[in-house]
């Protein structure tokens, strides 16, 4: 298959672009900058949608930029830079003369509100409580295309690190899991709608990963990042994120044949270190 990856170059970018072609496929990056194997933006918008089955969006401002103030400057960065890339993939998928067979966004668990009781699986309600819900509700309303022709996922990503109390849960992922999602989505022609990309062990909290982590390194745990010093570097509203955490459930993922390999979070933290 023909893949467009728009924001390829980045962390999880990297690992579905290396994946994608030891399965075969080829990979076409939208970047600001011209390449080999890539387009730029630009390109995209006045020339439309190269030739591809399957197209992916992870693009978007680092939310956890600790050298970003946090400011209206940068919160109308972080919905641009979503919103903009997402609408401009989107339109372009709509006008392309042989539309692509899937169509893929990565967005964030952050559309769940936190809690320390609730359990959240793709059909929980969410999106519509604090500025980072409200833009991955926008985020995802900008994907949405009309009729069936194109496959539609989303893939709603678990984050890491020991911060705060240690109590709030702490969706998790290991690189590899969300690559082989994304890839899982792109081949199988039945996978649609929302998926949770998080490890099954949703009832990690942020205490049991720190202790995780410091085991895999064959170091004592490490000393969460006390919660005003969060606040102090990210901000309150940005700090939520980190300090108040969710119970996160793959159901749909799992329930759509996809199997993990690292569901245990020590198996995935001796593979990311070593």
């Amino acid at each position: 298959m023909k893949v467009l990856i728009g924001g390829g170059t980045g962390f999880i970018g990297r690992a579905l672009t290396h994946l994608l072609h030891s399965r075969g496929h080829e990979v076409t990056v939208v970047s600001r900058q011209p390449g080999a194997d890539r387009i730029t933006w630009n390109e995209l918008t006045r020339f439309g949608l190269p030739p591809c089955e399957a197209v992916v969006n992870l693009a978007g401002e680092n939310i956890l930029n600790p050298f970003r103030r946090w400011n209206e400057a940068y919160r109308k960065d972080l919905l641009s830079s979503r919103l903009d890339t997402t609408h401009t993939l989107a339109t372009a998928i709509a006008k392309a003369i042989q539309p692509p067979q899937a169509w893929v966004l990565v967005t964030g668990i952050a559309y769940y509100q936190p809690s320390q009781t609730a359990e959240y699986d793709e059909d929980s309600p969410g999106g519509n409580f604090d500025f980072f819900s409200n833009l991955v509700s926008k985020w995802e309303a900008a994907a949405k295309l009309t009729g069936d022709t194109t496959r539609q996922v989303v893939v709603r990503s678990g984050l890491g690190g020991p911060i705060g109390s240690g109590r709030q849960f702490f969706p998790w992922i290991h690189i590899e899991d969300m690559s082989r999602i994304l890839v899982h989505a792109i081949e199988n022609s039945h996978v649609n709608g929302i998926l949770n990309g998080v490890s099954p062990a949703s009832s990690t909290t942020n205490a049991e990963f720190a202790k995780a982590l410091g085991a895999a390194l064959g170091r004592p745990a490490f000393l969460p990042l006390p919660s005003p010093a969060v606040q102090a570097i990210f901000g309150r509203e940005r700090a939520v994120m980190l300090l108040e955490g969710q119970k996160v459930i793959p159901r749909r993922t799992l329930a759509s044949g996809y199997k993990y390999v690292f569901p245990e979070l020590g198996a995935a933290l001796k593979q990311a270190v070593s």
